[in-house]
């Protein structure tokens, strides 16, 4: 069975960094897409943050462009996400997705249990 396991959140100030991570267990697949959602306080949806393809560039949320930086490990199945300048209204949930394909190139989207990231002074 597949788990997404995050690890990284935790309290910054304005302007400081954080780095997450996030492992994909188990076998039998290949990663078609991995990366990162956040949910605001008050949020009643989860927003793309930064994504990762099996090939091409990663996509990134306008408010994160040049601030955040996503990065893979495929030996270990792992996507970092490297925060700068973080911001208070970065303040979120920050939850793991994966798509990942079975033997038969059939899709499931796993999310992983998503970590707090506070930003505040």
């Amino acid at each position: 069975q597949v788990q997404l396991l995050e690890s990284g959140g935790g309290s910054r100030q304005p302007g400081e960094s954080l780095n997450l991570s996030c492992s994909a267990s188990g076998r039998g697949y290949t990663i078609n897409k991995m990366g990162w959602y956040r949910q605001s306080p008050g949020a009643e949806q989860r927003e793309l943050v930064a994504l990762m393809f099996g090939r091409g560039r990663p996509n990134y949320a306008e408010s994160v462009k040049g601030r955040f930086s996503i990065s893979k490990d495929n030996t270990k199945n792992t996507v970092y996400l490297e925060m700068n300048n973080l911001k208070r209204e970065d303040t979120a949930v920050y939850y793991c997705y994966a798509d990942l394909l079975d033997g038969r190139l059939r899709g499931s989207d796993y999310w992983g249990q998503g970590t707090q990231v506070t930003v505040s002074s």
